[in-house]
């Protein structure tokens, strides 16, 4: 693991897939490394960074209260600018990693830096508390965006995201059954976490297709 960002896929892959981590988990936590090994096998450079906060835990070992997503952007920001991507670059990451990349988002892509945002897994509200929406940037959007979201997310399920008025830049995967890490339950759905997986990967490879070169 090096100091900064864990990078699998080719080297030489046209795009980069920058991601973030969740609130509670680190850049090397289970549901990252198999998101970004299914993005890596469809042919994405895949890199991984974490907040200061969750890089304080691995030294003290306490459980370090995230920030407030606001004041996680300047992280983010400094990381678009530290991994220095040569190719096509999209922004993304796990729930809050996600969130705080859209929240960079546009101001990325004015400057022609990325060509679009990733999130897999949006905290659209805390769990169990739907009236508390985190969607008002989303409403105005202008970086082409795809979220990938499980339809049982506790986070915003389908059929609560479908009534909220979203930016028309943004695409939304849905997989049947997913959780917030977008595992599904195979006796209900038929489908596994690995069928999800692959479906998410095949769908940004395609979505990505469609992006320009920035």
């Amino acid at each position: 693991m090096s100091d900064r960002f864990l990078i699998i896929g080719p080297e030489d892959a046209p795009t980069t897939i920058l991601l973030a981590h969740g609130a509670g988990g680190a850049m090397d936590s289970k549901s990252m490394v198999a998101a970004s090994e299914a993005l890596a096998k469809a042919g994405f450079r895949v890199a991984r960074f974490e907040f200061s906060y969750m890089a304080a835990r691995r030294i003290s070992g306490a459980g370090t209260p995230p920030p407030r997503a606001e004041r996680l952007i300047p992280e983010y920001l400094a990381a678009v600018s530290e991994l220095a991507s040569k190719g096509r670059l999209i922004i993304g990451g796990k729930s809050m990693g996600g969130r705080v990349a859209s929240m960079a988002a546009d101001e990325l892509h004015a400057k022609g830096e990325i060509a679009g945002l990733l999130c897999l897994g949006y905290p659209f509200h805390p769990p169990a508390k739907p009236e508390q929406l985190r969607t008002a940037h989303l409403e105005t959007l202008k970086t082409p965006a795809l979220i990938c979201q499980g339809t049982r997310d506790e986070f915003g399920s389908r059929e609560e995201v479908e009534r909220y008025p979203l930016s028309a830049a943004i695409e939304i995967l849905w997989l049947e059954d997913g959780d917030h890490d977008l595992k599904p339950r195979k006796a209900v759905s038929g489908f596994s976490t690995g069928d999800h997986l692959a479906t998410m990967a095949a769908t940004v490879a395609a979505w990505a297709a469609g992006l320009g070169d920035r």
